[in-house]
């Protein structure tokens, strides 16, 4: 998939499709734009593949649990370039706070309130037939014989 053929989609088929909205999608371009141009201020190789693709590369990676490999054959690139590419998506990302998970003492302060949702794993035996010399399979086969 590339970002040519669904930057065309109604915004409904773009979420759906990459898992953020087009407005999401600006947001992080914009943020790794300003991520790629601090990467090659002391020089370096631009990348041949566009930046909205690198996202949709690792946008796909995420939601989808797809393989590297899997990733990598799509755009027509080694494996080991797709991980370095979707590595250093996430870490862009990361770095500009704005999609950025909050830290446990965020989640400790006393202002939190939460919403909890319990669901109920405990563990049930499974039924199954006793293992006993009779019920076995080379004894039925030589009861039979």
């Amino acid at each position: 998939m590339r970002y040519e053929t669904i930057k065309k989609l109604p915004c409904s088929d773009f979420r759906r499709m990459t898992g953020v909205k087009p407005k999401t999608f600006g947001t992080m371009i914009g943020v790794l734009t300003v991520a790629e141009r601090k990467h090659h201020e002391k020089g370096g190789k631009w990348s041949e593949i566009p930046l909205e693709d690198r996202l949709l590369m690792a946008l796909s990676y995420w939601r989808e649990y797809r393989t590297y490999f899997h990733v990598a054959g799509t755009y027509g690139i080694s494996e080991s370039r797709c991980y370095d590419i979707i590595k250093w998506v996430e870490d862009a990302l990361i770095k500009d706070k704005q999609f950025h998970l909050p830290g446990k003492k965020a989640l400790l302060a006393p202002n939190t309130s939460f919403e909890v949702v319990l669901v109920d794993a405990t563990e049930t035996p499974c039924e199954r037939p006793k293992k006993n010399r009779k019920n076995s399979i080379p004894a039925k086969r030589s009861a039979t014989r």
